[in-house]
């Protein structure tokens, strides 16, 4: 069986979205649902939910690919 090489395979893993994650008060993986928790400069915050209990059971960061612009007269 031949495998063809993808013209972007280095950027098909670029980013990860968790489905699952473990979850300590379940003591089980459970499936998680992400929420912005933060926009910053340099990107954006995310933290993971475990869907069953609602604990915290992660974290992302998501680097901006644009600089935000600042209108002017809203900078100090």
């Amino acid at each position: 069986m031949q495998y063809r090489q993808r013209r972007h395979s280095q950027n098909s893993f670029e980013e990860f979205e968790a489905a699952s994650l473990f979850c300590p008060k379940c003591r089980e993986a459970v499936p998680v649902r992400k929420r912005l928790l933060l926009t910053l400069p340099n990107g954006d915050k995310y933290d993971y939910y475990c869907a069953v209990c609602g604990t915290v059971v992660g974290g992302k960061m998501d680097a901006h690919t644009q600089p935000i612009m600042i209108p002017k007269g809203l900078s100090q």
